[in-house]
């Protein structure tokens, strides 16, 4: 029978797992709907993986229409406490340029239409009230993780930036040069579409959650020409694609066993009472 539990997630495309022998897909439903597609268990590093295509295995669903509460849900539901999740962003810094490895330490959201807690006082369909919780998220990302996905990076020869700010907007259209240029004006790193609300629904389930932004173009307040296009994102990630595969790889090996978690992720909601049992 096959084994359908898992350690650690990995939110990504299907190039982070489709080479791997003997993998398990299974469906998984939730109270919150069905996520963005089935998962993918397999074995890496001697871990048991969960990999769970952000958009789709077709890549057909676009930022702001991400099922972001089952995502992270179905993920916990089969062991899951650890979550890695590339994304593809855009540099707001000129010394950011395509190929940079960012790992970032802050977040600020610009979404306009996204649910973003499971806490909401709306009655589910399973007749669970969830209570109206606020849940701590000054430090948005895992240090545990977050040190664990540095040290792999450097460990492959590709050097990191150790913090950072990612801008979260709703997209799926690219930023204008004035948005881009605001946002390098006020000190933000990256741009990108699909870092919130998986961080802060993440906190709310006590999962750790680290975010590995791979630059793919400079965004268009800092450069010039016609701006980014969806194919030169395209491009540069398929370039990277198998070097951020070995990266994260190495760093589903080095996180800590899900028992032995010590960080701020794990008491999340040390205290409060939730109006329904976590998975």
């Amino acid at each position: 029978m096959a084994n359908t539990n898992a350690e650690i997630g990995v939110i990504g495309g299907s190039g982070l797992y489709s080479f791997l022998e003997d993998v398990t897909e299974i469906q998984v439903d939730t109270p919150y709907g069905s996520p963005s597609d089935s998962l993918f268990l397999g074995e890496v590093a001697g871990r048991r993986v969960a990999f769970l295509p952000r958009h789709g295995r077709e890549h057909h669903l676009p930022p702001h229409r991400i099922n972001y509460r089952a995502n992270l849900w179905a993920l916990r539901s089969v062991g899951v406490r650890q979550v890695l999740a590339p994304c593809a962003v855009g540099g707001l810094r000129p010394e950011y340029g395509p190929g940079t490895l960012l790992v970032p330490d802050q977040l600020v959201d610009r979404t306009k239409s996204r649910v973003e807690t499971y806490f909401d006082g709306v009655p589910r369909p399973d007749g669970a009230v969830p209570n109206v919780v606020h849940t701590t998220f000054a430090d948005p990302y895992c240090p545990a993780g977050r040190a664990v996905a540095l040290k792999s990076a450097r460990a492959r020869d590709w050097e990191a930036v150790d913090g950072g700010t990612l801008v979260v907007i709703e997209g799926p259209r690219f930023s204008t040069r004035a948005e881009s240029r605001w946002f390098s004006s006020e000190g933000w790193s990256v741009v990108g579409m699909t870092g919130h609300p998986e961080a802060v629904l993440a906190r709310e389930l006590a999962l750790c959650y680290t975010a590995l932004a791979l630059v793919t173009d400079l965004d268009a307040g800092t450069e010039t020409g016609e701006g980014v296009s969806h194919t030169e994102v395209m491009r540069v990630f398929g370039e990277k694609v198998g070097h951020l595969r070995e990266v994260l790889f190495d760093a589903v090996g080095a996180l800590p066993e899900n028992d032995e978690r010590s960080c701020l992720c794990v008491d999340a909601h040390a205290g409060w009472k939730l109006g329904f049992e976590l998975p």
